[in-house]
């Protein structure tokens, strides 16, 4: 199945030449904060409506659904605005608008933490990569559960990703991922375990077998207690956000599997440097561009060991309808897009979307579902 590269919409096209170059002559957090503001000016006055209106595409060929074992989850399309990007859910009603059919929010510990000194994200639009050292900077679980009962429940699922407070230990890392779905539980479709980011030492010990199976076991068992509890109908469905660096890929679906979890998110940022023109900080993690190649062998290393059995979420790379297709045909039934999105614009979900369609069209495909995995021999 042939790749082609296809050109971004207009209104991408108007984004890249005029409104990108003036962006990028400012800090990019501070972009990203009066992004974040706008998203949430233009709502208030009304141009949510018409931002999905034209960034909204509905077809049931992009329809995908997770079946778990307390219920059904829908996604009205697969792709999905990756953690990282509205780490305290301060946007999502006006993110909604922009045509994802999902959103992921966080990483969130549970108290606020301000995150790694200032500065930790640069560009490299070279490469259209990002780095990044943030460290979790956000506002605590407790008050961005505090939000959600004063907004209307959104029209896609909303998923919380969650990890360990910087301060800690290691040995007392459960407490806090069980802490933060007790406070968010009301208000999640699904959970991500971060165990992978490289800025916060020590988390990616977490991916150790056993240490992550008792984890994702003790998550589960919360789950299950705060269900019976509340009387909720179904518990969200739990997935686990792995490195691109991990070395072992057969023994963490094994241990994925049998911790209970519903998949996995691949992947998160890389420590590894290749793929880039410029010197890049030692520490932090890339994304972008020099990631995709990296994160679509391990969703397709992922789906061969678990033969299917693991509902993917494909994340790195992702700036086409190209780049989320060849993910699909990896194994993932989702893809999360956050550098891209800096580089691409606002209406790269939908760009993508429309793509999607075209690409299944031409492979004989019926929808994404079916795509799924095609291109793994397992």
């Amino acid at each position: 199945m042939k790749r082609e590269e296809s050109t971004g919409s207009f209104g991408t096209e108007v984004y890249k030449k005029i409104f990108r170059p003036v962006l990028f002559r400012f800090p990019p957090e501070m972009v990203h904060g009066l992004v974040l503001e706008g998203l949430n000016v233009s709502s208030a006055v009304g141009l949510g409506g018409l931002f999905r209106k034209y960034l909204s595409v509905r077809d049931e060929a992009l329809q995908v659904s997770l079946a778990t074992d307390s219920g059904r989850l829908d996604f009205p399309n697969p792709v999905g605005l990756a953690a990282g990007f509205d780490k305290d859910a301060s946007a999502a009603g006006a993110l909604e608008g922009l045509g994802f059919g999902f959103l992921e929010v966080g990483t969130l510990t549970p108290r606020p933490q301000k995150g790694n000194p200032r500065p930790r994200l640069r560009r490299f639009p070279a490469d259209s990569a990002l780095w990044n050292r943030m460290g979790f900077n956000n506002i605590g679980a407790e008050r961005v559960a505090s939000r959600f009962p004063r907004r209307r429940r959104l029209g896609i699922p909303v998923g919380f990703n969650i990890g360990k407070a910087k301060n800690t230990p290691l040995e007392a890392a459960a407490g806090d991922y069980l802490k933060s779905v007790e406070l968010l539980f009301p208000w999640a479709d699904f959970f991500v375990l971060n165990v992978s980011s490289p800025n916060t030492a020590g988390l990616r010990e977490l991916q150790a077998a056993a240490v992550l199976e008792r984890l994702l076991k003790a998550v589960r068992r919360r789950m299950e207690e705060l269900a019976l509890k509340s009387n909720r109908a179904g518990r969200p469905a739990l997935f686990v956000k792995v490195s691109p660096d991990e070395s072992s890929p057969d023994t963490l679906a094994e241990t994925v599997l049998r911790g209970g979890a519903a998949g996995i998110v691949a992947t998160n940022t890389t420590v590894r440097r290749d793929g880039l023109s410029g010197p890049v900080p030692p520490d932090g993690g890339v994304s972008g561009r020099p990631l995709r190649e990296r994160s679509t062998d391990m969703l397709r290393r992922l789906y061969r060991a678990s033969r299917g059995r693991l509902f993917l979420i494909g994340v790195g790379g992702v700036f086409t309808a190209e780049d989320a297709y060849e993910k699909v045909l990896a194994g993932a039934s989702l893809v999360e897009v956050y550098t891209g999105l800096v580089y691409e614009g606002p209406a790269l979900a939908r760009d993508i979307n429309r793509g999607l369609l075209t690409l299944l069209k031409r492979d004989g495909f019926s929808s994404v579902r079916e795509a799924v995995g095609k291109g793994v021999k397992i």
